[in-house]
């Protein structure tokens, strides 16, 4: 059940911003979750192959509960990343729209 609000919250999170800089809504907040998966098994598995072959940690890869919380901060810290890249990328592409009918009659070094 955490698991579905944690989806919800994270494809709200980038469809709002997505809604913002006028983009693909539905792309980017379908891409926030896979991002949320891929990234939270890419670390799993390095800590995975960590505990197995180099550091024998110990670590109960049979609980499910836990082996998922193992994920989780890479998996946030890579969509907190993903977005504040894809933030500033749109802040830099957004157009300025100038209302010139203002400067009618105005010197050109006023402007």
């Amino acid at each position: 059940m955490l698991g579905i609000l944690l989806i919800y919250f994270i494809g709200k999170r980038f469809y709002d911003l997505a809604e913002e800089y006028n983009q693909n809504k539905w792309l980017y907040a379908i891409l926030g979750v896979v991002l949320y998966y891929v990234s939270s098994f890419v670390f799993g598995m390095l800590i995975a192959l960590l505990d197995i072959y180099v550091f024998d940690w110990g670590i109960d890869w049979d609980n499910n509960f836990g082996a998922n919380f193992i994920g989780l901060p890479a998996a946030l810290l890579a969509l907190w990343g993903f977005y504040m890249f894809l933030e500033s990328k749109w802040k830099k592409s957004v157009v300025v729209v100038k209302d010139e009918i203002d400067d009618i009659g105005k010197n050109i070094e006023d402007i």
